[in-house]
């Protein structure tokens, strides 16, 4: 008997570790801040590629493309996102088997739409992605409060995957996996989380009622469903149903990528 339970938790902590990585896999591969990864062909060889779409507002965002060829170029367009601005148009040459560029740093919150076609020694033509890039610039954010928001926002979304598991095996346990996620959900997403974004983008809170910034809102939505889930299950045995819905729905918030309408300078308006 001793030996089955022990099997039982082992299984459903192995389940919950692998949807949690899954979700954070799926939400870095689709987020808008996480570079643009690519590789193409230019005479044969493979040219591997990666776009910043986030850089800190202390300096210009400077990268560059390894090429194996001297002769291939590149044509860097790029303009202020949200303006009137023209686009500003370099032609780029490869140095030292690179082609460097850099796009001005901007306020926090400020954007620049950027695109990238390179150029063979026979003039012909490769744009690095269909639609332009847009990079969103950030203040820096001091580690004692970015590290603690980061792990909390983990083990909340571990602990949530995991209460859903103990409410639908109907363990013992649900209750206390609940309160956990509720307090951690609290910690990190409600206190450091605008803590973190005071200092990455200038303001506390940009969600519901103030803004539509959808990291604000998700984490508001889940916050709401585990108050509900443990007011419903503050007696023992009651309100399993709303351990799982809780649990869904912390999942699909999760799943939706990092900064979605997030805050953004409108330089039109400035203008």
């Amino acid at each position: 008997m001793t030996s089955n339970k022990y099997y039982s938790t082992f299984s459903l902590w192995a389940i919950t570790v692998i949807l949690t990585l899954l979700s954070i896999f799926y939400q870095r591969r689709t987020g808008p801040t996480y570079p643009i990864r690519g590789k193409i062909e230019i005479d044969g060889q493979p040219i591997k590629y990666q776009l910043l779409r986030a850089h800190e507002t202390t300096t210009d965002a400077a990268y560059a493309i390894a090429v194996p060829d001297s002769n291939i170029k590149a044509i860097f367009q790029y303009r202020r996102y949200k303006s009137h601005d023209g686009w500003t148009i370099d032609t780029l040459k490869t140095a030292d088997k690179k082609i460097s560029l850099t796009i001005p740093k901007q306020p926090a919150a400020g954007k620049v739409i950027y695109e990238i076609t390179l150029i063979d020694r026979n003039n012909q033509k490769y744009p690095l992605t269909d639609e332009p890039v847009i990079i969103r610039f950030k203040g820096a954010v001091p580690g004692y409060f970015l590290l603690p928001h980061i792990l909390f926002m983990f083990i909340a979304m571990l602990l949530s995957t995991r209460t859903g598991l103990e409410a639908i095996a109907q363990r013992k346990n649900t209750f206390r996996f609940a309160l956990w996620t509720t307090g951690l959900l609290l910690i990190g997403g409600l206190i450091l989380g605008p803590i973190v974004q005071k200092f990455a983008f200038g303001a506390f809170w940009t969600g519901w009622p103030f803004g539509h910034d959808l990291t604000d809102n998700k984490t508001l939505v889940a916050f709401i469903f585990w108050g509900i889930a443990l007011w419903r299950g503050r007696h023992a045995g009651k309100g399993r149903v709303w351990y799982i819905i809780a649990a869904i729905v912390t999942l699909l918030v999760y799943l939706v990528p990092h900064s979605v309408l997030g805050s953004e300078v409108d330089y039109t308006a400035m203008e």
